[in-house]
């Protein structure tokens, strides 16, 4: 069915997104550190940022799939395809997201990059604005 193909292709498109908002926040926050943007200290971004990351570090850690990429393949078997296949979109996005390795080397990368975000959030904290406007 062509729906479960388009729903499969929008899971990995978010799951996509998923993966640059936590590489370009964690990028964004050390670039704003450097060059004084006051933005990164939002406590909304950073504690969104910082449990997205906590996510997948607790799921790799426990040995639990992805829920995206539960959802996605099951949605791509419900379309009637194998798992490996899908549209272009949901291929070209795929292919950004997968890679053949040893689990315990992803492992390995997502607690060390949650252990750079939690640093991050530690030496360049978030701040609620009071709103104060001088003297």
């Amino acid at each position: 069915m062509v729906i479960y193909r388009w729903l499969a292709d929008a899971v990995v498109v978010f799951h996509a997104a998923y993966v640059l908002f936590v590489i370009c926040g964690l990028l964004a926050v050390l670039a704003g550190a450097l060059l004084g943007w006051s933005w990164i200290r939002n406590p909304w971004f950073r504690w969104i940022h910082f449990c997205f990351i906590a996510v997948v570090v607790l799921e790799s850690l426990i040995g639990v799939e992805c829920p995206l990429t539960t959802w996605e393949n099951d949605l791509r078997r419900a379309a009637g395809e194998d798992v490996a296949q899908g549209t272009f979109i949901g291929r070209w996005a795929h292919e950004l997201l997968f890679y053949e390795a040893p689990d315990w080397v992803f492992t390995t990368i997502y607690c060390l990059f949650g252990a750079v975000v939690l640093a991050v959030m530690v030496f360049v904290p978030p701040r609620w604005h009071s709103g104060k406007t001088g003297a």
